[in-house]
C-alpha cells in the first residue's frame, strides 16, 4: 500500500532560535578536507595525498541536552512519581522504559491556534475541540495540539509563543486512555513567561508546569517542539515517534513522523 510521510521534527542546528540561548545546541562539524589528522593515527605512514582526492571523513560533534530539538519527554522528566491516581504510586519511569506501544499509534491533532500567548487550555477546551472534529478518544492514541508557536519556530519569540495544557485539559485526556501527546510550542505548558506572571501575583506554585505535573496522577510522555502540524487533518493518521534510547534519561530525540495510507485519502494532506 502507498503511503505518504510527513516530518513533524525540527533540525538539530545551530543558530536558529529553538530554546533559550543557554540551552541551545551546539554543533561542530569536521568536513573531508580538514580530518586527517583523525585518520592518520590509525595508519602510521600514512599522508593525506594517499587517500582518495587526500579526502578523509566527515563527522560531527554535538553538545545537545535530551531536550534540544524535536523530543520526547518521559514521566521521570515531570516528577519522581508517577499513576498516584491509578491506586498505586510507583516510580516514574525513564525514557528507555517508555512503552514502544505508546510512541507508534493513530494520531489526534486538535487545533488551538486561535488561542492567545500563554492561554491555559482546559479540559471543556479539549471537549469543544473533539465535538467540533467529531472525534471520540480510544486508549493509547497520539493527542498532538497546533499551536501559534508553530509560526514562529526560528524566531524570537517562539519560547513564548503559543497556549499551553492545563492540568484538567491534560487529565482528560490521560483519564481517556491517552499515553503520549505532542506539541509544537517550546513547553507542553503555557510558556514560562506568562505563567511567571500569574504566579507573581497569586504566589500559586500549582500554576507551574501543572500540566506536566498530571504525569504525578497518570503516568505519561508527550513531544515538544514539533513540526508542520498544520499539515495535518484532525485525524486519518499514524504517527511514529520512537525516542532515542538514553539509559536513565528524563526525555529522548525523536525523528517524529505522520504516516498516512494513500489508498484511504480522500485528498492528499495539505504541504506546509
Amino acid at each position: 500500500m502507498a503511503r505518504t510521510f510527513i516530518d513533524l521534527s525540527i533540525y538539530l542546528e545551530n543558530d536558529v532560535i529553538s530554546d533559550p540561548p543557554a540551552f541551545a545546541p551546539k554543533i561542530q562539524y569536521f568536513s573531508h578536507e580538514n580530518t586527517f589528522e583523525q585518520i592518520s593515527p590509525f595508519f602510521p605512514g600514512l599522508k593525506k595525498e594517499d587517500l582518495p582526492d587526500g579526502e578523509g571523513w566527515a563527522v560531527e560533534l554535538v553538545n545537545l541536552s535530551t531536550h534540544n530539538g524535536t523530543h520526547l519527554d518521559a514521566p521521570y522528566h515531570f516528577h519522581s512519581t508517577m499513576d498516584k491516581a491509578l491506586g498505586e504510586k510507583k516510580p516514574a519511569i525513564t525514557i528507555d522504559q517508555v512503552p514502544l506501544e505508546w510512541c507508534f499509534q493513530p494520531g489526534v491533532k486538535l487545533d488551538f491556534r486561535h488561542f492567545a500567548d500563554g492561554y491555559v487550555v482546559t479540559a471543556q477546551d479539549v471537549e469543544a475541540e473533539l465535538a467540533r472534529i467529531g472525534h471520540t478518544l480510544s486508549p493509547l492514541e497520539i493527542v498532538v495540539v497546533n499551536t501559534r508557536a508553530g509560526s514562529r519556530y526560528g524566531h524570537g519569540d517562539f519560547v513564548s509563543a503559543g497556549c499551553g495544557m492545563g492540568y484538567e485539559a491534560t487529565m482528560y485526556l490521560l483519564e481517556r486512555g491517552v499515553r503520549l501527546t505532542g506539541t509544537d510550542a517550546w513547553s507542553w505548558d503555557a510558556p514560562f513567561v506568562h505563567t511567571a506572571q500569574k504566579y507573581g501575583q497569586t504566589h500559586d506554585a500549582s500554576l507551574i508546569w501543572e500540566g506536566h505535573k498530571a504525569g504525578r496522577d497518570i503516568g505519561y510522555c508527550h513531544m515538544e517542539k514539533m513540526h508542520k502540524l498544520e499539515a495535518l487533518p484532525a485525524t486519518g493518521f499514524t504517527i511514529s515517534c520512537f525516542p532515542h534510547k538514553i539509559r536513565g534519561a528524563s526525555a529522548g530525540w525523536t525523528r517524529a513522523v505522520a504516516i498516512f495510507d494513500d489508498a484511504l485519502l480522500p485528498e492528499k494532506p495539505a504541504k506546509v
